[in-house]
């Protein structure tokens, strides 16, 4: 059985964020980065479910030199081998693009799952997962909290608005986005910080890819990032109850339109 686990590499989110002088990320200079929340606890329940049922851990992720580092983490704490998708061409990506490069890789790695947390704690959309299992052709099942696997169909249950869970079951392959607090993410060991030095990161870039470079192209832009003004207005509205009634509602409705 082959797991592969997408992870992503985001500034700590203790770090105290400065947006750049373009206003079109944050600088990155003297900031800490590690792996998304929930794509660490992605990661453990691939490692939880290897040590009982046997199997591979991949563990894939695209970005800059910097990347390496959560992918030796991801080696150091029990996977087997990984990933590194990093090409100057792939520096702006929407969630689609990234899917096609995604799909495009791990079509080849033949994957019995495929776990990632279920969105990132910057752009926050959710979406790579669905998007990836529509290109890969599989079933997948989001806000996963809790997975049982046997006899090559795994039982999951998922997350539902308002408190409310359902359980669902699939046969494999299949995709999970996974859910945090699902399991509790272990820390690397000495050993497994010495065994990560004799395993594999493949690095892959666009022209290892049989993709067309349109496939990857941003429909989706950024113009700008800033922090919203901080502003207050008070506005006293006068007259009798029923003017005063009126006003107010014209005013939420044509001014401040809230409805």
């Amino acid at each position: 059985m082959r797991i592969c686990v997408l992870i992503k590499q985001l500034p700590d989110t203790g770090s105290a964020l400065k947006i750049r002088a373009d206003e079109l990320w944050v600088d990155e200079d003297n900031l800490v980065f590690s792996a998304n929340e929930s794509d660490s606890y992605a990661l453990e329940e691939a490692l939880l479910m290897k040590e009982a049922q046997g199997g591979e851990v991949v563990v894939v992720s695209l970005g800059p030199e910097r990347v390496g580092q959560v992918l030796k983490d991801a080696l150091a704490k029990g996977a087997d081998r990984a990933i590194h998708l990093h090409d100057p061409a792939w520096e702006v990506l929407d969630s689609l693009g990234l899917a096609r490069i995604m799909a495009a890789v791990l079509k080849e790695e033949q994957c019995d799952l495929i776990f990632t947390g279920l969105q990132s704690d910057d752009t926050g959309d959710g979406q790579l997962g669905p998007m990836l299992a529509e290109l890969l052709d599989m079933p997948h099942v989001t806000l996963v909290v809790e997975t049982e696997l046997s006899d090559g169909r795994i039982k999951v249950k998922q997350e539902l608005e308002g408190g409310w869970f359902q359980y669902v079951t699939a046969q494999l392959p299949v995709l999970l986005t996974i859910q945090s607090g699902i399991n509790k993410p272990r820390y690397a060991s000495l050993r497994g910080i010495m065994a990560m030095k004799h395993k594999e990161i493949k690095a892959v870039g666009a022209g290892d890819l049989d993709l067309p470079a349109d496939q990857w192209v941003a429909g989706r832009t950024l113009q700008r990032l800033y922090v919203p003004e901080k502003t207050k207005e008070t506005v006293f509205l006068e007259g009798s109850p029923q003017e005063v009634g009126a006003a107010l509602v014209d005013h939420l409705v044509n001014t401040a339109k809230v409805f």
